[in-house]
């Protein structure tokens, strides 16, 4: 159980880095990704950059927890976490997007990062 919770928290982590770069280099394809396009009028891109950086650090962040502080650390550090899928299930469903996207990718991730922070509190 050990290997699996460190490889989900790793993975998890990695993918924030991934979701981070992503939505600072390629805005526009990671928000439609993410279930509510950006508008091509206004300033989307700086709301965009924004969940670039904050996708990133949480990222490296839970990477940091998990390697220099310990296993407790980054079950906390997910549990905690887990509340940022969940609210973007909320604003997806509140900004028109289908709730495939909102519950399949959203809070399915939820999901996920709890069960990650479940098993990492049971090693």
């Amino acid at each position: 159980m050990l290997v699996t919770a460190y490889t989900l928290a790793v993975a998890l982590d990695l993918f924030c880095v991934f979701l981070g770069y992503r939505f600072l280099f390629q805005p526009a394809s990671a928000a439609a990704g993410y279930g509510v396009p950006a508008r091509p009028e206004g300033d989307a891109g700086a709301y965009l950059s924004v969940k670039g950086s904050r996708d990133g650090t949480l990222g490296l962040v839970g990477l940091a927890l998990l390697f220099f502080v310990g296993v407790r650390a980054e079950a906390w550090f997910m549990l905690c976490v887990a509340l940022i899928p969940l609210g973007d299930t909320l604003i997806v469903l509140r900004n028109g997007g289908t709730r495939a996207v909102a519950f399949g990718i959203h809070f399915a991730t939820a999901v996920v990062v709890l069960i990650a922070a479940g098993l990492l509190f049971a090693v």
